[in-house]
């Protein structure tokens, strides 16, 4: 293969290093602002930037329909994360090393395009409020004509007598309201997934002080920085692949099963394919030093070290969990306990229809006709005896990987697959 379409890889080394000392964080900081301020020279802003004494910069949106109070907030914010305000490219953009913009993106479309560009947020506020509360604040609107500053009759007044002597009202053209609102509810699901690592949705039908402390509250958390490296254990039929395969889905890691990626490289016609086939056709364990081969120039692309990866079917005894931890050691463990009834369960009453490849299962996913199930065909693994068999090798083993992974995460595996994932994905983002 020619060398210029390998895969990039990263050393491990240099992975842990660049995790260690927040590398990604402080890359997304340096692409936006260049993004956003567009230097004419842009060496020696960047200099500029380095030579802050922290990267660990505000970089929020704060998002909702029209009256729900956004600009209150994001005045309140800049004050108190000492930003400044300033006229860059789009209104409402303020930028201090850091950034708080107000009322945009407001279509899916537009946040991805940000995204694209490099404009990441921290944190992303939505803030949201029964229509009839946010047309009645729509008509108590008032704003001082000297900052641009919108006060409220009732909700929001100024404390110096000032400024509320010259506050004017402000009356938008009939009907214009109405079309940004219905315009935000149509949007808003979409505009939501797009931000769902980093959203939170605050209730603005609440006195203003309360909502601005729940915003401030918010944006002085620390999201999780590092790089995800997530592996879990388990015995088979406690659904690792099933829960790897959300987790994925849901926040773009890299999924690694071990199986699948061994089957891959033994189909690709190399050398080191050729030599894991041998093992894999006569049903004989893949030596450990192959696997780790396998494993390694995998984990080592730049799709991982960039994303993460979830690591799952390896490692399944004591001296592969060390070599792993040389190799590349996970920063997150979880051992997915099932019992032996529950994975049998799960594994002996699932077969395949060979004709689609599709994988029912007896109890929870039966065939969808008699035609099809009378077609399936059951795996010599999942038989009854294999699957026992399987499940023993794995008890045997499991002190063992429970003392070179001592501070793993528990998961009843038991439950249902949703209530597994909420189990999972709350101990992910607890710390």
């Amino acid at each position: 293969m020619d060398e210029t379409v390998k895969p990039l890889r990263v050393p491990p080394h240099m992975s842990e290093y660049a995790d260690k000392h927040n590398f990604s964080h402080l890359l997304q900081s340096m692409l936006s602002s260049l993004l956003v301020d567009q230097p004419e020279d842009p060496i020696s802003h960047l200099t500029r930037l380095l030579q802050r004494t922290s990267v660990d910069v505000p970089r929020v949106l704060v998002l909702g329909p029209p009256a729900v109070g956004k600009h209150t907030v994001v005045s309140q914010l800049i004050l108190i994360l000492n930003c400044r305000q300033d006229d860059v490219i789009i209104t409402h953009l303020f930028f201090c090393g850091g950034w708080v913009l107000e009322g945009f993106p407001q279509t899916r479309l537009q946040a991805l395009s940000l995204q694209q560009a490099g404009v990441l947020p921290e944190h992303v506020v939505l803030l949201e409020a029964p229509d009839d509360v946010l047309s009645q604040r729509d008509q108590g609107e008032l704003v001082d004509p000297l900052t641009g500053d919108a006060y409220h009759e009732t909700f929001v007044w100024p404390l110096d007598d000032s400024v509320a002597r010259r506050l004017e009202g402000r009356s938008p053209p009939e009907g214009q309201r109405m079309a940004e609102l219905q315009r935000h509810r149509f949007e808003v699901t979409g505009l939501s997934s797009a931000y769902q690592h980093v959203l939170k949705v605050i209730n603005a039908d609440q006195p203003h002080a309360d909502v601005y402390q729940q915003v401030l509250a918010f944006v002085r958390t620390r999201r999780r920085s590092r790089t995800p490296r997530i592996l879990l254990l388990g015995p088979p039929g406690s659904g690792k692949s099933h829960q790897a395969r959300l987790l994925s889905q849901k926040y773009k890691m890299v999924d690694v099963c071990c199986d699948w990626l061994l089957r891959s490289v033994a189909a690709n016609g190399s050398a080191l394919g050729e030599e894991i086939q041998s093992y894999l056709g006569d049903g004989r364990p893949v030596p450990d030093s192959l696997v780790l081969q396998v494993l390694g120039e995998r984990l080592s692309r730049v799709d991982c070290s960039d994303r993460g990866w979830i690591l799952h079917g390896f490692p399944q005894d004591l001296q592969q969990a060390k070599s792993l931890l040389e190799s590349h050691p996970p920063n997150r463990v979880f051992f997915l306990e099932s019992t032996k009834e529950v994975c049998l369960e799960r594994l002996t009453l699932r077969a395949t229809d060979p004709v689609r490849g599709e994988r029912f299962h007896a109890v929870t996913r039966p065939a969808p006709s008699s035609e099809v199930q009378n077609r399936l065909k059951t795996r010599p693994e999942d038989h009854t005896h294999s699957v026992t068999h399987t499940l023993n090798q794995h008890r045997i083993h499991t002190a063992g990987l429970q003392c070179v992974f001592p501070h793993a995460g528990r998961i009843d595996a038991d439950q249902d697959p949703h209530t597994v994932f909420e189990s999972l994905e709350s101990k992910l983002t607890a710390d």
